[in-house]
């Protein structure tokens, strides 16, 4: 089991070394909308994209378990899900240099 991990490892470290840990934009406002946001507003967002009723309707029985858990424990899971793309993000642009390069 331990050199099937070993090897796992050394494979992904081959194949995957130009990823980047830059989170989508929109994945973070989807995620802190299904987090923070009525359920009536979500729906409302997720409708003009022209999902399939199934697919909003499972994801509403999904928020509707989230709405749930207290709102300052669904700050903190935000925070913990969120924050660091700022961090990574807010990085990224200010080593940007003036000219273009």
């Amino acid at each position: 089991m331990r050199l099937f991990l070993s090897v796992l490892l050394v494979i992904l470290a081959l194949y995957c070394y130009e990823a980047n840990a830059f989170t989508c934009p929109a994945l973070v406002e989807d995620t802190l909308s299904f987090l923070l946001q009525n359920a009536a507003i979500y729906k409302k967002t997720h409708e003009k994209y022209n999902l399939p009723q199934e697919v909003i309707q499972a994801k509403l029985e999904v928020k509707d378990c989230t709405d749930k858990i207290f709102l300052g424990n669904r700050i903190l899971i935000a925070n913990t899900l969120v924050i660091p793309f700022f961090f990574v993000h807010r990085g990224f642009c200010s080593a940007e240099q003036p000219g273009g390069r």
